[in-house]
């Protein structure tokens, strides 16, 4: 270990005992800001529609129920790259960052009166490409799962087929980009299994990285010093 590793791993384990109820902050080159606290929840600029509801996006799928009409009911319908979808007999909609039922509303109106007398419209979504996570490392199906409704950590590995066998439960990194800022969250997950702190909620464009991995011994030193069994930690990196 470096000097200036050892200097940090023993400043934040000085900075844990004696900063219990106000996060601290510590600078480093190569983990420059770290904060004793969960991660914050990404902003819209952050992502395309990883709100909560959903809101659709470009190259979303859909379909498209009129009731009682099956000539313009769509079973399948993909929004473009514009964020737009062509319907039948009204042209054109500018759909990206509507929720199903705002188009489904604005579908409505458009065909009110003048096509329909009544109409009653429904939206769902089949496939997002948008908004999906990407779990990796040692769970049974690595890859990007989609972000729908509410999902948290142990939801997301559930997702990618559970813990691989030889999975390390004490080690799970969550990257994520809140206004621009690259962070990551530290977290136990046989921790958050017994109670010891909650689930966190997952986001679209969020990175989790399950078990002993390079981007795990990134942070090695930290974790020998604050273990994540009592809490997890955020680390912001330097921009």
């Amino acid at each position: 270990m470096t000097r200036s590793r050892q200097a940090f791993a023993l400043s934040f384990a000085a900075m844990l005992c004696a900063c219990a109820a106000k996060p601290a902050v510590l600078t480093s080159a190569a983990i420059p800001v770290v904060h004793n606290q969960a991660l914050p929840a990404p902003g819209g600029a952050d992502m395309v529609g990883a709100t909560r509801p959903y809101l659709i996006a470009p190259f979303d799928k859909l379909s498209i129920e009129v009731f009682a009409i099956e000539d313009l009911s769509r079973d399948e319908m993909q929004v473009d790259a514009n964020g737009q979808l062509s319907f039948p007999l009204i042209g054109t909609l500018d759909v990206a960052g509507l929720t199903p039922d705002q188009l489904g509303d604005a579908i409505e109106m458009r065909l009110t009166g003048t096509y329909v007398r009544d109409p009653q419209v429904t939206v769902n979504l089949r496939e997002t490409v948008s908004q999906v996570v990407t779990v990796d490392g040692q769970v049974t199906r690595p890859g990007l799962y989609p972000v729908m409704g509410r999902m948290t950590l142990q939801r997301a590995v559930a997702t990618a087929g559970g813990l691989g066998e030889f999975a390390n439960l004490e080690d799970v990194v969550i990257f994520r980009t809140v206004d621009g800022q690259r962070m990551a969250g530290l977290y136990n997950l046989g921790a958050i299994r017994a109670g010891a702190y909650s689930d966190p909620e997952i986001f679209s464009n969020d990175i989790v990285i399950v078990g002993d991995s390079q981007s795990r011994r990134m942070f090695r030193d930290l974790l020998r010093s604050a273990p994540l069994i009592t809490t997890p930690l955020l680390i912001l990196f330097r921009n």
